[in-house]
């Protein structure tokens, strides 16, 4: 399987794309605004990712407003937030075959590009 969870409307999302080489025709893409994640979908992510948390976004705007960063979140916490908004995935997600790449840090986008050529 090769599966894209991004933000249609997030540049840097975009430009990970671009720069990746990630396109509809080798990948299933899911813009999670207009297409939400199902738990089924954030679970097998979570099986792959290790855990929610490490699918949480903390630079969401949301995290802030909504006092998250003062509180101590469980997994069920994590898992219950992203089901929620969609901005608290952190973006972007690929997964291709039995590897995942979480989140835009330079690192990931590296390994990204060298997994999907």
């Amino acid at each position: 399987m090769k599966k894209i969870y991004h933000l249609g409307t997030c540049s840097t999302n975009q430009r990970i794309i671009q720069e990746t080489g990630i396109t509809p025709q080798k990948f299933e893409m899911q813009d999670i605004k207009t297409e939400k994640i199902s738990p089924e979908q954030l679970d097998q992510m979570k099986e792959m990712a290790g855990s929610y948390e490490a699918l949480f976004s903390r630079k969401a705007l949301k995290y802030k407003e909504l006092g998250l960063k003062d509180k101590a979140l469980s997994e069920k916490d994590y898992r219950n937030y992203i089901l929620e908004e969609y901005t608290f995935l952190k973006r972007p997600v690929v997964i291709i075959g039995k590897e995942i790449f979480v989140g835009n840090d330079k690192k990931t986008v590296e390994k990204l590009s060298l997994a999907v050529k």
